[in-house]
């Protein structure tokens, strides 16, 4: 029971001081913190905004931790999973996503520790179930984000089709908030809300980048703004920039086709020996303790793990490395 308190005293203390190293503000940052909120309290002195114009601004979800969630938000690395989680449009917080993940953290060396006393193993149990919540933000992210590419194109021809149709560029917005394919629409949807309060066009569209960062809608963007400054046919832009668009998928298509075998033999050898050290531990109980317990067996684990990482890793930069 002793070893199981300090495991989790000592997890727990790791995490708290990884955060706080990581995620504390530089000088240079404090100074700007400091001349901002002195430009705010001189805004409001001069123009009479008190706390009934502040109601009218957008407010966070903050949930059932909202004293937590005004502690941790003014650090780097929470405004980061901050931006993750409006990218993947999800409703938890950081807060909560940071309890998800020490809670996970603490079952899993318990569990692990319930069945081997392996101290290595024990942590790395800990923080494979508490990388979890960010793995699953982080795959919603990459599905919408993949899932507003998939569609833009088609989004991008309906726009098109409007200015030809004599629709101005506010016009189209609101038909493409309407009749554009999931999860585009609710995206065009949010730009014309934001063009009725007011906002300027440059604006809601950087806003948009932020929510969906793709290097398509990137293109989009570009050309809209840059049509915007120089003049021209709106329409014959988008028509180029839609075909921009599906070439790049399409050879984005076929990279994937051709590296699929490199990506399945990099699951395979990743995961093959550790498969096979389980089944023969099944089939054979104790048949690999000595690893376990020899001081010689334990340093040949460690060796073995930083093998498999280091060649899941390099099979993944070979794979991943063609970009379009």
């Amino acid at each position: 029971m002793g070893f199981l308190v300090l495991g989790f005293v000592s997890i727990l203390s790791a995490t708290f001081a990884l955060v706080l190293v990581v995620t504390r503000r530089s000088p240079f940052q404090q100074s700007i913190d400091r001349r901002m909120s002195s430009i705010q309290s001189l805004a409001v002195n001069q123009f009479g905004t008190g706390p009934n114009a502040e109601q009218l601004l957008k407010t966070p979800i903050t949930g059932r931790f909202s004293r937590l969630e005004e502690m941790v938000k003014r650090y780097q690395f929470s405004q980061r999973l901050q931006t993750h989680i409006m990218q993947a449009n999800s409703s938890t917080t950081v807060t909560i996503l940071f309890l998800r993940s020490l809670a996970l953290s603490v079952a899993g060396y318990g569990t692990a520790w319930l069945f081997t006393r392996f101290v290595v193993l024990d942590i790395a149990m800990a923080i494979a179930l508490g990388s979890l919540p960010y793995g699953i933000l982080n795959f919603t992210r990459s599905r919408r984000i993949n899932a507003f590419n998939a569609v833009l194109a088609e989004s991008i021809d309906m726009l098109a089709r409007a200015l030809r149709a004599g629709y101005s560029m506010v016009g189209a917005i609101e038909m493409l908030s309407e009749n554009a394919p999931h999860p585009a629409a609710a995206e065009f949807r949010e730009i014309f809300k934001q063009q009725n309060l007011g906002l300027p066009l440059r604006d809601a569209l950087l806003q948009l980048l932020d929510r969906v960062p793709s290097l398509d809608l990137r293109v989009l963007v570009t050309a809209i703004l840059v049509q915007k400054d120089t003049g021209g046919n709106l329409a014959e832009i988008l028509d180029r920039t839609v075909c921009v668009i599906r070439e790049r998928l399409r050879i984005q298509g076929e990279i994937r086709v051709h590296t699929a075998q490199g990506r399945l033999t990099g699951w395979i050898l990743s995961a093959l020996p550790i498969v096979m050290l389980v089944l023969i531990n099944v089939l054979n109980p104790g048949y690999s303790s000595i690893l376990l317990h020899d001081p010689y067996g334990q340093k040949l684990l460690y060796l073995c793990a930083a093998m498999l990482m280091i060649g899941a890793f390099v099979i993944r930069w070979i794979v991943n490395g063609i970009e379009v």
